[in-house]
């Protein structure tokens, strides 16, 4: 038996003596890279959290203590160690374990981590609950792989020092923009500050002159006039929480102990942990961004496999194409470059690309003040992660009309990344926004189009709103607020995006039963009324609207209330949508078959609607 299967919980490790450690750091990339190479995921950033989690696992009680991990996609060996290792064949998969922390899945996974930078609030606030509830128990936040470029990270750190609230803040360094100490000096007192003995003399010398306050403050504070004289500026220290680091994060000793001192101290700490992306596995650590969240790939070669052409690749491409005549056109991510296809354009023109970092909220207010002095900024995001900058929408954007293009990329069901990434609620908060116009291209031929309405035909905020993936049987391309794309005469159904592609197979059900389905696509959405669908309503009385979105705001209850005020009678309606918006992880056609919202689902409830009204 391996040392990894020896271990089913948290308590196994503990247990382990010292001497096997790195031989089960490396029993677990092995199994990482053999399990994520299947299933796709996220590899880089565990391979560099491997030492790190151990060394928790050495240190705290995960079933009892509070460990929140930020982003919470290196959380692959944190369930490895807590009992979910024989399950870890079906990550990400339906009915599998999820890629994320979710505590509905085990009393070890303290939060829900999807996105990134909200863990030392977090933390802080089950500290806060613990002090007020009398009960006894540790907290930490473990936070990296880009979280710190998030504002909330600093709002968190800020009033975690003040609060005093014993906890251990864990920097997951690998490679961020923190400038570093420099300097001889600096680097021999770094190098002794994470020794073991030295962390076991500050113990020795707190607990010997515990019972003189009086000369252990005096001494203390001699300590930090001198450190501040000869050591630089750290920006981590200067939040005023006590600093510690930075600590090899691929050293579990060291880790561990750094880690108990750090507990021990009873308060505020932050853990510097200096990690390495993809350790251990050649490729990875090469192209760490490449081996991020990754498909299934070759574990020997580390070739991944080819997934066709996306319309994020489509929007790069034509953007590119764009900027070559318009020298206005500035592109935008937050940290998503490669993910939005904006890669080539970052190559193309390295001017007029701007990286903020996971830091919607900046980039939004950014692509305003651009927009206002004559530039048009197109901002590329991911639907979910778009939620962070709302109020930036409404209130930098919007307010003034501001011309900012928003590519608003994995609109609808993403698949295996699950609740935290679906984006499923982006027609309803951007349908919120004043003066906000919403296109919902269908097909690669037509993103390029919308994508070229949205900067050089339209004014004001614009968002263009696609999918993860690939286009469907539909590749045509308009540029019409709304079309008849099939005639029928029995029931009309709505639909907008790649949702056609269900509809159009929907009908083709409906034909073969009898039942003559029109379809209507919409393919802009705004605060207008829809002439074409409310012909079709009319002439048919029955209404199915498809969508990949929550119920909230969607665009079939748009319609319906816009079919009231012109006192349209209907004889019955159908809102197929995602409801609440809740939605598991999984393969996004299995997904849309238990939301009812695929082809077969579609058919079955305008022929029941038809069927119940009397055709």
């Amino acid at each position: 038996m391996s040392i990894l299967e020896s271990i089913s919980c948290s308590e196994d490790v503990k247990k382990l003596p010292e001497n096997v450690l790195d031989e089960l750091c490396g029993e677990i990339r092995g199994f990482l890279i053999e399990n994520v190479s299947k299933t796709g995921g996220h590899l880089a950033s565990n391979l560099g959290a491997v030492e790190l989690t151990v060394a928790l696992h050495r240190v705290y009680d995960t079933a009892r203590d509070r460990i929140v991990f930020d982003v919470g996609h290196q959380t692959y060996v944190h369930k490895i160690l807590t009992g979910r290792r024989e399950r870890f064949s079906t990550l990400r998969q339906y009915g599998g374990i999820s890629g994320f922390p979710k505590p509905c899945e085990a009393v070890d996974d303290a939060f829900v981590a999807g996105h990134a930078s909200n863990s030392v609030s977090v933390a802080l606030g089950m500290a806060k609950a613990r002090t007020l509830q009398g009960q006894a128990y540790s907290v930490a936040a473990v936070i990296g792989d880009g979280a710190m470029t998030g504002g909330l990270a600093y709002e968190g750190l800020t009033n975690a020092a003040a609060s005093g609230e014993p906890m251990v803040v864990i920097l997951n360094d690998n490679n961020m923009s923190i400038d570093p100490n420099v300097g001889g000096t600096a680097s021999l007192l770094q190098k002794m500050r994470v020794r073991p003995g030295y962390f076991e003399f500050k113990r020795f010398y707190r607990e010997a002159f515990s019972h003189t306050p009086g000369l252990y403050h005096f001494n203390h504070n001699v300590k930090e006039w001198v450190k501040s004289r000869v050591l630089p500026d750290n920006m981590l220290s200067a939040f005023g929480m006590e600093y510690m680091g930075p600590v090899d994060g691929h050293n579990v000793r060291q880790l561990e102990c750094v880690l108990r001192w750090a507990k021990e101290m009873q308060k505020p700490v932050l853990v510097h942990v200096i990690t390495k992306k993809g350790k251990g596995c050649t490729y990875a650590e090469e192209h760490p961004e490449l081996y991020h969240g990754v498909g299934p790939f070759d574990p020997e070669s580390g070739e991944i496999q080819n997934s066709g052409t996306s319309f994020s690749e489509i929007f790069g491409e034509k953007l590119c194409a764009m900027a070559e005549s318009n020298k206005k056109i500035v592109a935008i991510t937050a940290a998503m470059a490669s993910g939005t296809g904006l890669d080539q354009f970052a190559r193309r023109f390295p001017g007029r690309f701007v990286d903020t970092g996971i830091a919607e909220g900046h980039a939004a207010s950014f692509a305003a003040g651009m927009a206002k002095q004559g530039m048009i900024p197109v901002f590329a995001v991911y639907s979910s992660f778009l939620q962070r900058g709302f109020d930036m929408l409404i209130h930098d954007v919007s307010l003034l009309g501001l011309h900012v293009v928003f590519g608003v990329d994995r609109a609808g069901i993403v698949g295996s990344d699950g609740e935290t990434h679906h984006g499923i609620f982006d027609l309803s908060y951007l349908g919120t926004v004043p003066g906000m116009q919403i296109l919902c291209p269908a097909s690669f031929a037509e993103l390029r189009e919308h994508l070229e309405m949205a900067v050089t035909d339209m004014t004001g905020p614009v968002a263009l709103r696609y999918p993860r993936g690939g286009e469907g049987e539909y590749k045509m391309a308009s540029r019409e607020e709304e079309q008849i794309i099939r005639e029928g005469k029995d029931v009309t159904i709505v639909c907008c995006g790649i949702m056609v592609n269900e509809a159009l197979s929907a009908a083709r059900i409906l034909e073969d039963r009898g039942i003559s389905a029109e379809i209507v696509k919409i393919n802009l959405i705004a605060q207008k009324e829809y002439p074409l669908t409310m012909a079709s309503m009319q002439k048919t009385g029955r209404l199915v609207a498809a969508e990949e979105v929550c119920a909230a705001g969607c665009l079939g209850s748009r319609l319906l209330s816009g079919a009231c005020e012109q006192k349209i009678q209907l004889k019955g309606t159908r809102l197929l949508n995602l409801g609440k918006g809740i939605v598991a992880h999984g393969d996004r056609k299995l997904l849309m078959r238990d939301h009812g919202i695929e082809a077969e689902s579609i058919a079955k409830a305008a022929e029941e609607l038809c069927r119940q009204t009397k055709l």
